[in-house]
């Protein structure tokens, strides 16, 4: 039977048609948006796509009104948006809960001044953030884990105070980051190979690793060929851009100490836990950092120490500090890991590495250790600005002596999809494994869907992405590739924590609440993610603040997809016309019936210029 013109499916035909035609376009435009940014100029297949001139005008507007009524019919279209003017050029590296002048006014006791210490709501920015004069698009990864430019982050401190370690080299209009460390001068390459002589690096088995004091993450960046990746963390402090660094490299990594507060990651997440001459002192407080990384570490994970105070008797006059000294901290590692129940599995040269146990059952007796004080199970995820406890998270009940506390884990690549044991287990209220399948299932077709609309997304132009509101964290996996991370956001007035499920998927994430800044510098993602973020937070915080807080965040002629309610896209859609962002709204890949509409966003290019601003 023939379909009348104004049906229903030829509704939904001419949406789909419009939807493909639309998808052509954003690609021909992001993708001369590319070629505008640097590295990309003279490309030979974004020269040939931009041959044809699309016009991406060609998607009409979107009558939201004739389906939804809502609060769409009380918007005054006609009234002109807010302008957003770009903020002074000291600004240009700014990290506002990081920021220098704020963290001096902090006590230095046990690094309380490197915590994230946010503005007031008076105090913060409602300006743009620009890229420093001469800002580029990162090269591609895994060019980008050896070279940076360095119009994008130009301080030289590192390549002086380093030099001899091998961290960085200044080489004309780049970095070179040539794998070296403080403990690997010859190469994180090297390095790994003798770590992987004990730990199971290669087979999947280790999959989330932990970089405490993480330099320039030459360990993180090289983990990445292994498929293994690390979370690295850094202050910002006197080494001046290093996290900066790691993230220009394209290496995940966040602005953090371990200080008095949590670690903003869940119970059990990590396979492996690192520190390389780290300078965090491990024996202090009662053991409480190494506590804090057992709370994080999975049973049967392992903690990697290399540096002081490891081969102390050989290395005490190198290091210019006194035997009994070093000894004492020594023991001290040794004492708090005993009563940890870590296993010591090596030492060689400045190396130990010890495995933390798979149940309890090995160590009841530390229940009749004075010293063994146990926190409340219930709070071992309760981290937001929490104080760092000196108690022992304790491990779930097991049933026998070889079962693994918590559930064991598939290696990688299958635990991507294998159910989480949190989830088998029955340990996120309302989440079963039918509902994590079909949460797959449904994620794997909304990829599906951005990458027909945006097709740069499989192409390695992305390559740090975040996800805003990361849920059970189907997006990131029906990403995966190893040409992206992704950095799955888990926020802290979310309904239900499902960040341990994340990285029990072998996935990578953070606590934050989005009221406040990003542990993260300006320019870190190619890509950002937030589906419904602005209808959770939408009665909690200024939703200007948050959009200010993505473009900070964001790199120029970075992308943004927005998954949300009709209602709440339109008001996110008028702040942003003042931003300098392009964007468009479509329907959902269902159809224009459904309520739930997607935002595409590009970010402008655009620099400071002496003590003005110049789009390019």
């Amino acid at each position: 039977m023939a379909l009348k013109p104004n049906s229903a499916d030829g509704r939904t035909r001419s949406s789909i048609q419009i939807f493909i035609v639309f998808g052509l376009c954003c690609f021909f435009y992001i993708l001369g948006a590319w070629q505008r940014s640097g590295f990309g100029k003279g490309d030979s297949i974004a020269l040939e796509m931009t041959k044809h001139g699309a016009d991406c005008n060609i998607v009409p507007t979107l009558n939201f009104e004739t389906h939804h009524a809502g609060e769409v019919g009380n918007i005054d279209e006609s009234e002109k948006p807010k302008s957003f003017d770009p903020c002074p050029p000291l600004y240009v590296d700014y990290t506002p809960c990081q920021d220098q002048k704020r963290a001096m006014t902090f006590p230095r006791d046990n690094m309380i001044y490197r915590e994230r210490h946010c503005p007031s709501k008076d105090e913060k920015l409602h300006c743009l953030i620009p890229a420093p004069k001469g800002y580029v698009t990162p090269f591609p990864w895994p060019k980008s884990r050896d070279y940076v430019p360095y119009a994008n982050a130009p301080y030289k401190a590192l390549t002086v105070e380093k030099a001899i370690q091998n961290w960085i080299q200044y080489e004309g209009n780049v970095f070179r980051f040539p794998g070296g460390g403080t403990q690997f001068p010859q190469g994180a390459d090297k390095y790994i190979d003798q770590l992987a002589s004990v730990i199971p690096i290669t087979n999947g088995t280790v999959r989330t690793a932990l970089d405490t004091g993480c330099g320039v993450a030459s360990w993180g960046a090289y983990l990445w060929s292994r498929n293994v990746i690390a979370m690295s963390f850094a202050p910002r402090d006197s080494h001046e851009a290093q996290v900066q660094f790691a993230l220009e490299r394209g290496v995940p990594a966040v602005i953090g100490v371990l200080g008095t507060i949590k670690m903003p990651y869940p119970s059990r997440a990590f396979d492996m836990a690192h520190c390389s001459r780290c300078l965090i002192p491990w024996g202090a407080n009662d053991g409480m950092y190494m506590k804090e990384v057992d709370r994080v570490l999975r049973p049967g994970g392992y903690w990697v120490l290399s540096g002081p105070p490891i081969n102390w008797r050989n290395n005490y006059k190198s290091w210019q500090r006194p035997k009994g000294d070093l000894e004492e901290e020594q023991q001290k590692i040794e004492d708090i890991a005993k009563l940890l129940c870590w296993e010591k599995k090596h030492e060689k040269g400045e190396i130990a590495i010890w495995q933390k146990r798979v149940n309890d059952d090995s160590c009841r007796g530390r229940q009749d250790d004075s010293q063994a004080s146990f926190c409340k199970a219930g709070e071992a995820n309760d981290v937001w600005y929490k104080k760092m406890d000196v108690c022992i998270t304790p491990y779930p009940e097991v049933s026998n002596p070889d079962e693994v506390a918590g559930g064991e884990l598939k290696p990688f690549p299958e635990r991507l999809y294998a159910v989480p044991p949190r989830i088998g287990g029955g340990s996120v209220p309302a989440v079963s494994v039918e509902t994590y399948q079909e949460d797959n299932h449904k994620w794997k077709k909304h990829v599906s869907a951005y990458k027909k609309i945006n097709r740069l997304i499989d192409s390695g132009r992305y390559h740090n992405i975040l996800d805003m509101n990361a849920g059970l964290g189907g997006f990131a996996a029906a990403l995966d590739s190893p040409k992206l991370w992704v950095m799955n956001v888990m926020p802290t007035i979310a309904e239900k924590d499902t960040l341990g499920v994340i990285y029990e998927r072998g996935l990578i994430g953070i606590y934050h609440d989005w009221c406040e800044a990003f542990s993260t510098y300006p320019r870190t993602y190619d890509l950002i993610h937030a589906h419904g973020l602005f209808s959770l937070y939408k009665d909690k915080c200024n939703l200007e603040d948050i959009l200010l807080e993505m473009d900070r965040i964001l790199r120029p002629e970075g992308a943004v997809i927005f998954r949300d309610e009709v209602d709440v896209l339109i008001k996110v859609k008028k702040i942003t016309a003042g931003m300098r962002w392009d964007t468009k709204m479509i329907d959902h890949e269902d159809g224009p019936l459904v309520p739930e509409k997607i935002l595409l966003a590009v970010k402008q290019y655009w620099v400071v210029d002496g003590n003005t601003t110049a789009a390019q």
